[in-house]
């Protein structure tokens, strides 16, 4: 039977995973504890999103490859770099060329204009292999890149121990390739509420969200207000897109968004942000 500790963590779990379901409008990738070849980068998920908007397979199959290229980690290219790699494509736009003797072009990997153009899902129980097997709580995806990772605590221990969790997944001996394409790295519990960095980020400088407005269908708990702040749709990539920057071997994110959601409206009134 299982004992009341992990059924605590469990239905905070649960309460997280529906609250990004039917309030933030993400789609639900399934519970990946048993799924095989779990990946930073879901090839299906990312390939249907760039074929719904206009992309043949072969531009596809060679962004996959620059993808690929990019978010390997090798001797001479620690996680920093190849996340930075990574996060540079995400920015930019990945740059083929299509076949000999033609313009490059450049695939969008995320429709920064248009956030609802973009597919936002969320996995729980993600099973990495690498020296140890590890299992992030939650993963985040956009257009089945993963963009975020989520450590969750009963409201008993300290929100530290999920931020630890988060450092030590990201040792070379852990699941620390899953990493290269992660920005923003996040440990909460329903007492403390969230703490979020990103990649490599020591424990001192992890960063509490400050705001006063949140979600209405969040109520009073602390660890879903703060997940509507900084993970609604819009704000997300407001905050990926204009918010991280890398100085030197160094990542760095802002501590508050220069741009505030005033109100908080229904996930599907969500066009545009509130002015």
């Amino acid at each position: 039977m299982m004992n009341t500790v992990g059924e605590t963590e469990i239905r905070t779990q649960e309460r997280v995973v529906t609250f990004f379901q039917k309030v933030l409008g993400y789609s639900y990738l399934g519970n990946w504890h048993a799924r095989q070849d779990n990946s930073n980068v879901e090839k299906d998920l990312l390939t249907n999103w760039l074929s719904g908007n206009g992309y043949d397979d072969e531009i596809i199959t060679k962004m996959l490859y620059e993808l690929e290229k990019a978010s390997a980690l090798g001797s001479n290219k620690p996680l920093v770099a190849a996340n930075r790699a990574v996060y540079e494509q995400l920015h930019y736009g990945v740059n083929v060329q299509p076949n000999t003797g033609e313009h490059r072009i450049t695939v969008k990997l995320i429709d920064w204009e248009h956030p609802f153009n973009d597919d936002f899902g969320i996995a729980e129980e993600v099973t990495l292999k690498g020296e140890y097997t590890k299992r992030p709580d939650v993963v985040l995806y956009i257009n089945g890149i993963a963009i975020g990772v989520l450590e969750l605590k009963r409201s008993t221990v300290s929100v530290s121990e999920g931020i630890r969790q988060n450092l030590t997944n990201q040792r070379e001996d852990f699941i620390e390739r899953f990493f290269a394409t992660v920005q923003l790295v996040m440990a909460g519990n329903e007492t403390q509420g969230l703490r979020y960095s990103t990649i490599k980020t020591p424990e001192k400088y992890w960063l509490r969200w400050k705001e006063t407005d949140a979600h209405p269908d969040a109520g009073n708990n602390l660890l879903l207000r703060e997940l509507s702040q900084i993970c609604n749709k819009i704000r997300l990539l407001d905050f990926l897109h204009n918010f991280i920057v890398f100085d030197g071997s160094i990542k760095k994110i802002c501590r508050r968004s220069l741009t505030t959601l005033t109100t908080f409206p229904k996930i599907v009134d969500w066009q545009q942000p509130s002015q």
